[in-house]
Formats: C-alpha cells, structure tokens, sequence
C-alpha cells in the first residue's frame, strides 16, 4: 500500500528543525538510568542509597579482630509509569491527493516534530515536578524574578548544596524564561563584562557557567500554588538539627501538602515539606509535617513555634545530577504486534529516542511516536529550590 513507514523516515529526520520547540532545561541536566530497559511499565527498578556512616570510632591497639561494622543499604524505586504514544492518521485517498499539489512530505514533518515535541514536553514536565517536590529547602522572594539585579541568588542555591554535602560538579539550575530573560539582561550590562555570556551559548540548553552551575533554561519550570494551612504552630517541644518529624499543635486551620515551603519562628530556612509518604498535614487534628532531608538546620528549644507557609511562586530548581533519575525506554517489542514496521529516531533537542510505528487499517494506517519513562528524586539534599 502506499501508506508506509519506510517514506515517513526521511520526513522524521527532516521535520527535527521544521516545527518550534519549548527549551529543555530539566533532561540534559539529570541521570539517565539506562538499566530501564529490564524493567516493565509499573515495576520498580531499586536504585541503592547508601546513608551516613555515623559509627566512627578511635583506634585502639589490641591482638583481637575488630567487630563487625554491618550497615544498611537503603534504596529508591523507580517506576517506568508511562506507556505514551502520539498518533496520526493517513487514508490513501489523502496522500495521493495531496502528492497530486504540495506533496504529503511538508504535512508529515509537522505531524512527527509536533509529536515529538509534546512527548518532550510531558517528560520534562514531569521532571520539573518531581523536583520541585523532592526538594530540600529554598531560597528567594516569592513573587519576585530571580537575577533581576545580580547573581546573588546563585550563591545561595549552591550554598544550601554544599551545606548538604551535594557533589560540587556537574550541577544545574534551571530556571524559567523570566529569570533566563532576567539574566541575559544583567550580563548584557556592559558593567558585567568580565562575566558576559561569550562562548556558553553554542552549548545545548546552557546559557552560562556561573557558581559552579551549568544555567538552563526550561518553559516546564513549575510555578506552584500556595498551601492552604494558616495560623499554625508547632508543639511546644525542643526540635533538633536534622530532625524531620515537626508535630502541630491543635491550632490553626487548612493543610499543608507535599511540595509546600514553610518557615518557623527563630529560623530563616525555607523548609520544603516532604513528597514521601505524605498526603497532607492538618494542624487541627494535631498531624505531622515531614520536612525533606537533611531536615532542620536550626535547634530550637521547648516552645510553640508559629510556622508560616511560603507563597506562590516560580519553583526555579538547582541540582546535582544525581539527585534525578530518569528512566527512557521503547515500547517492548518481545512479542509481534500488528505494525507492519517500526523505525526508531532520536531526538536532538533532547536526545531522547522514540519509535515510530505504523498500524495498517482498510485503505489507511495510523502511525505513532511512542515512548516510555519514569523519574525519581533520590537525593532530596542534592535539590535546592530559587523562588521566583
């Protein structure tokens, strides 16, 4: 039949430059878990997270062995939890008529690069998400645009990593268009020369290197919605460096949820409230918040503590790779199904690669750009969060 995939693999290569693309930010910035490939939708790949070692001990000389220093291994699950495909269809009737004028080649570009282009969006999408919910704590305005008079809130973001021990390499930040149109103002300033974009540009998705950071720039940078909870406190216990358990006291009204950012009296960390196995606190019925590792920064003594909750605003993300995985795969092919062929095409803006498969019908086909994936925040200390 005239409607095959073998004509739409010139189409797909040419269509990567044809139809506009959103900035990508989050998926040159994060691991890449290629391991994914074993792993079916819905189950769990385990990724190992080895804790603190807190039993040092002093060296004293006997004529024994020394005991035995087990640890435990922890780990996170990765779920590959999206099958997607993004489809359109051809009658051979409306091929041939169309390669009667124009021809179907212009039509079938735009049709694969929009495909792609939204499953590139989703998963970055995705991303942006899981890390504005995995973070560890923040720093900026709400409300405000980042770097609107100097590179200041940079060294803050890195400072928080290097309180959390983040590995002090390939980290990111990437921020929204605002911050990114923000900057490129700041650094155009002939007064910032010595710190001018110059060659950065010619690397993808980077707009420069500044405080250890590759910046990036993504149109999926979340902008959240406050929480709801009002006029709360604390229990009138002590609280500790590191400690993650903050108990309310029956005061207050609204509920606090995962991703929300939350400040207490006597302390001027911006705290993120844990995504793990937490659905939301109330402090009427006296719940528990769980604030993200590595938990408080500041001791505090026996007393209620009023806990305010941060407003709305632009979740810019600065990171290590290593506090992200994300797992890509396609679509298993262990068993034959009805394409009548499959052709597998990378994406350059993302590097992300996609099947395109072709379904055969009566005087037609359909053919779909399919992908599959998964993200996973593993080392909330290695995130920090730029308000904007």
């Amino acid at each position: 039949m005239a409607n095959t995939l073998t004509s739409l693999i010139p189409d797909a290569f040419a269509a990567m430059d044809v139809v506009s693309r959103e900035l990508v930010g989050f998926i040159p910035g994060i691991s890449r878990d290629t391991s994914a490939d074993r792993v079916a939708i819905n189950q769990s790949l385990r990724i190992p997270v080895v804790g603190a070692n807190t039993a040092g001990l002093d060296i004293t000389p006997a004529m024994a062995f020394p005991a035995r220093a087990d640890q435990t291994v922890a780990n996170v699950a990765l779920t590959i939890t999206k099958q997607r495909a993004y489809p359109f269809s051809w009658t051979n009737e409306e091929r041939y008529s169309l390669n009667q004028g124009p021809g179907v080649l212009t039509i079938n570009q735009g049709q694969i690069a929009q495909a792609m282009r939204a499953a590139v969006n989703e998963m970055e999408s995705d991303i942006a998400v899981a890390a504005n919910l995995g973070g560890s704590r923040a720093y900026g305005t709400a409300g405000t645009t980042a770097f609107a008079t100097n590179l200041g809130e940079s060294a803050q973001i890195k400072k928080i990593l290097d309180d959390n021990g983040a590995p002090g390499v390939d980290r990111s930040l990437v921020v929204n268009t605002s911050a990114g149109a923000a900057l490129r103002t700041l650094l155009n300033n002939p007064l910032n020369a010595n710190t001018s974009l110059s060659g950065d540009m010619t690397r993808q998705g980077v707009i420069l290197g500044v405080n250890g950071f590759n910046f990036r720039e993504s149109a999926q940078v979340v902008t959240s919605t406050a929480g709801a909870m009002a006029s709360a406190t604390s229990t009138s216990a002590a609280f500790t460096v590191g400690q993650t358990a903050i108990p309310l006291a029956t005061a207050g009204t609204g509920v606090v949820a995962a991703g929300d950012i939350i400040t207490f009296a006597n302390d001027t960390n911006k705290y993120v409230v844990s995504a793990v196995s937490f659905a939301g606190a109330n402090p009427a019925s006296g719940d528990t918040i769980t604030l993200a590792a590595p938990g408080l920064r500041v001791a505090q003594g026996v007393a209620t503590r009023a806990i305010t909750v941060v407003a709305a605003a632009a979740r810019n993300i600065g990171f290590s790779r290593n506090a992200i995985v994300f797992a890509t795969r396609l679509p298993s092919s262990v068993e034959r199904d009805l394409a009548f062929m499959k052709e597998i095409v990378t994406d350059p803006v993302s590097g992300i690669s996609f099947e395109i498969a072709g379904y055969p019908g009566i005087d037609m086909a359909t053919y779909h750009i399919r992908a599959c994936w998964g993200v996973k925040v593993i080392k909330p200390e290695h995130i920090s969060i730029l308000l904007g």
